[in-house]
């Protein structure tokens, strides 16, 4: 084959060969950027404070038989945001006689909790020194969290979609704790 011929062979081999690269570089690019969360926008709607917790309204949860502590939703607080966060004033009873009560969110979408505030002895909600989202981590003890998420709030890792939903979810197992 005379050298021209093979240099235009080359030449439109490399051509149909970009052609097709192209569009397939591009679709690529799209693919990777649906699975990419850094990228994903997305912006926390403004909490607001929930009324204080009042113990006619308290349901008890399960949180693993490795603590002693009781640990209660109050069900008027409870809200699932437009944002995707589940929202939600909890109490805990320590095994000595201490309360603590907090307003918590918890992002189903990442696996992610976040303390908003903090509940005083007079009834008033305290800014939570920190409000920053971290990750739920399985712990042996002190597991409420990890509980929250895969059986209440976020069951198969899909965030609840109505707080009816959370209250019958969390009804059923008070009903078995009794």
């Amino acid at each position: 084959m005379p050298r021209s011929r093979l240099l235009r062979t080359l030449l439109a081999a490399a051509l149909l060969l970009a052609g097709i690269a192209a569009p397939a570089a591009a679709q690529w690019g799209v693919f990777e950027s649906e699975f990419d969360e850094q990228k994903k926008s997305w912006s926390e709607i403004e909490a607001r404070l929930p009324g204080y917790p009042r113990a006619e309204n308290l349901i008890p949860f399960e949180a693993g038989g490795a603590t002693p502590h009781r640990f209660y939703i109050d069900a008027p607080s409870l809200s699932v945001g437009e944002d995707g966060v589940v929202r939600y004033a909890m109490v805990v009873k320590a095994a000595g006689g201490a309360t603590n009560v907090s307003f918590e969110g918890i992002r189903c979408e990442t696996r992610q909790q976040k303390l908003y505030a903090v509940g005083r002895g007079d009834g008033r909600w305290v800014r939570a020194r920190d409000p920053a989202w971290r990750a739920i981590e399985y712990k042996e003890l002190n597991r409420h969290h990890g509980v929250l998420y895969a059986d209440f709030l976020c069951p198969e890792r899909r965030r609840m979609t109505t707080v009816k939903q959370i209250v019958e979810a969390l009804t059923r197992e008070s009903g078995r704790l009794r």
